[in-house]
């Protein structure tokens, strides 16, 4: 079994109101891309990682017209992808959902939110991701209420070979970038409060994985961090990053999520870093690359099922840098790459 992540850029700006897919001439939202070129970049990555699900993180919109799983589903059809169905979470805040595309000759999943409903008036352990979370993140006496954007995707999913169930968890925490920021000043004063808005969401992610290992259930935990470890300076102000806190401690590894992309970055002795995301500079007039997606399996599938993680990075991973096709695909698709893992089920 594949389970894959991928952030797309904007795929929203690829249907019109009646989710129909727009493969025109018209620019997308990705620079000097059309509509048609990200399309059909993205129809060939989807065929080439040729996973059995992947977590869609900035899948097309939901609202009043428009539908993500609808929209998916009309992609698939249109490019006749075995990922055929679709299956999405609580509506976004934003123009971004998180969906699943999945084959469902493989697969069969539904969305199987956990949790208790909170309104943020009283602390409350893991409430649903749909609710309101009060937590003292920086230690000053005085607890905030923080809320999902975006919240994250909860799934109950079965493998039909092996009828095996897991958990699956979709996540797109907060950035921490300093958009509309006019000084240094102003930056940094919007840096720390995004900072503290995703730990405080990521601290409620592990807390929801520790409740899933302590029922013995298996789990995965996927999709776009928006950090990684030493990623920057305000790590040193908080003491972790958010993607230490989601996979736990060393000291308790029957609860300790694995992703050994994450462990490479938290290695202080390795001289070299991986990347799932590529993004242009302004300001140092050249692209910086960053991890920011993960896939993290939870002790029992590690220990039992042989995964093997990989990341479609057209540059780092050998096969994409041979394939001209597909490393052209990836870098007009989107500005992340897709991060998968092989199950032996």
């Amino acid at each position: 079994m594949r389970i894959a992540t991928y952030n797309v850029e904007w795929f929203t700006n690829l249907f019109d109101d009646e989710n129909q897919l727009m493969p025109d001439q018209n620019w997308s939202a990705r620079y000097k891309v059309k509509r048609v070129d990200q399309a059909n970049a993205l129809a060939h990555v989807f065929g080439k990682i040729d996973a059995d699900a992947i977590l869609i993180v900035e899948a097309p919109n939901t609202d009043t017209k428009r539908s993500s799983v609808q929209a998916l589903q009309n992609f698939a059809s249109h490019y006749g992808l075995r990922q055929s169905r679709a299956v999405s979470g609580f509506e976004s805040h934003t123009d971004q959902e998180l969906s699943v595309l999945y084959d469902p000759k493989i697969l069969k999943m539904h969305h199987d939110p956990q949790g208790d409903i909170s309104d943020g008036n009283h602390i409350t352990r893991s409430p649903r991701f749909d609710g309101k979370f009060k937590l003292d993140v920086d230690v000053d006496g005085q607890p905030d209420v923080h809320v999902f954007s975006k919240p994250p995707i909860e799934l109950a999913l079965t493998h039909l070979g092996s009828g095996k169930n897991l958990r699956l968890i979709g996540v797109h925490a907060k950035s921490k970038a300093p958009h509309g920021a006019r000084t240094p000043r102003e930056a940094t004063k919007i840096s720390i409060t995004n900072r503290r808005k995703q730990l405080a969401q990521c601290l409620w992610l592990r807390q929801r994985v520790e409740d899933h290992l302590k029922t013995g259930d298996s789990m995965i935990m996927l999709g776009d961090l928006n950090d990684g470890p030493g990623l920057d300076g305000y790590e040193k102000l908080f003491g972790k990053s958010s993607v230490e806190i989601v996979l736990g401690s060393a000291d308790t590894p029957e609860t300790r999520l694995k992703d050994p992309h994450a462990e490479i970055w938290l290695d202080p002795r390795q001289g070299w870093s991986l990347s799932s995301a590529r993004f242009y500079s302004t300001q140092h007039k050249r692209y910086l690359n960053a991890l920011l997606d993960y896939v993290m399996l939870s002790p029992d599938l590690v220990a039992r099922y042989a995964p093997k993680w990989r990341i479609f990075h057209p540059f780092d991973d050998p096969e994409c840098f041979d394939n001209r096709k597909m490393q052209k695909a990836l870098l007009t698709a989107s500005d992340h790459f897709p991060v998968c893992v092989d199950l032996g089920l």
